[in-house]
């Protein structure tokens, strides 16, 4: 049977984030499987795709691979298939990274499900949030679409934020949300709200009702989404102001794949399930 591992929680910092090469020959290093949910929006696996691209760059010689948990081809149990067929010793190791933002049904049961049935030797990281990074990026993305700085206390007190997240029914998920909604709160000085596509309340909707009622007419939205699609289109109709992009192709997030794949790689192979890495 296949070993599973993801990082600790008590194991921060293993690795630095500028997504450089390790020590160690390119020939040595598993391969680095990005599993992305999968979409009907022809614009996420455009997406997807470009962001894997930035991670090559980041780090050459470094096989990496696309794997979905449906809708889109590849299927991560084909791709985990195809290196078991092609790697050498009877099947290259491979580290699977979740495309997803917390803790879920997803990165807790079907993506070690996947990794446990596939011929490779492969190990499950955690997902990418919740993490600094992902606060940076949802500040840079409000930046874009027009999020400034109050101009003075008034200003601030009418201000607040919605993070809109697509949901999950488990309540691990609902708590990194609310973690990423902290952090990012940090960073803006204004109240963040997590709010749910489906599946977890409150709606974007619902939220932006509630802050008005306690005097914030000014809300933004935050698409914490790894790519464009029907959740964060859905998301952003309910804006009342300004909504920024999808996470998307930043920079940061090309560091965060690489830093969760070098996080599991840094991790003793002994886990049975995945965990929460620490940020």
């Amino acid at each position: 049977m296949n070993r599973i591992s993801s990082p600790h929680a008590s194991r921060p910092g293993l690795v630095p984030l500028d997504g450089g090469r390790r020590p160690g020959p390119p020939s040595a290093a598993p391969a680095l499987v990005v599993v992305a949910h999968g979409s009907r929006d022809p614009r996420a696996l455009r997406t997807i795709r470009a962001l894997l691209d930035r991670v090559r760059e980041l780090r050459p010689g470094l096989p990496v691979h696309l794997g979905h948990i449906e809708l889109n081809a590849p299927l991560l149990p084909d791709t985990l298939a195809a290196l078991g067929a092609f790697g050498a010793h009877g099947g290259a190791a491979a580290v699977c990274v979740p495309l997803l933002l917390g803790r879920g049904h997803h990165v807790k049961r079907d993506i070690p499900a996947m990794a446990a049935a596939a011929p490779a030797r492969t190990r499950v990281a955690a997902a990418l949030g919740p993490h600094p990074l992902l606060a940076e990026i949802l500040h840079d993305r409000l930046a874009e679409a027009g999020w400034h700085a109050p101009a003075d206390a008034a200003d601030r007190r009418s201000r607040a934020v919605v993070l809109a997240a697509a949901g999950s029914r488990d309540p691990e998920s609902a708590a990194d949300t609310g973690r990423t909604a902290r952090l990012l709160a940090a960073r803006l000085g204004v109240p963040v709200v997590p709010a749910y596509a489906s599946a977890a309340a409150p709606t974007v909707a619902d939220a932006v009702r509630a802050l008005a009622a306690r005097g914030r007419h000014r809300v933004a939205v935050a698409s914490y989404f790894t790519a464009p699609g029907r959740f964060a289109t859905e998301c952003a109709e309910a804006a009342p102001w300004i909504v920024s992009a999808p996470l998307g192709t930043h920079p940061a997030m090309a560091r965060l794949v690489l830093h969760r794949y070098d996080q599991a790689l840094a991790t003793p192979d002994t886990q049975s399930e995945p965990e929460l890495a620490s940020a």
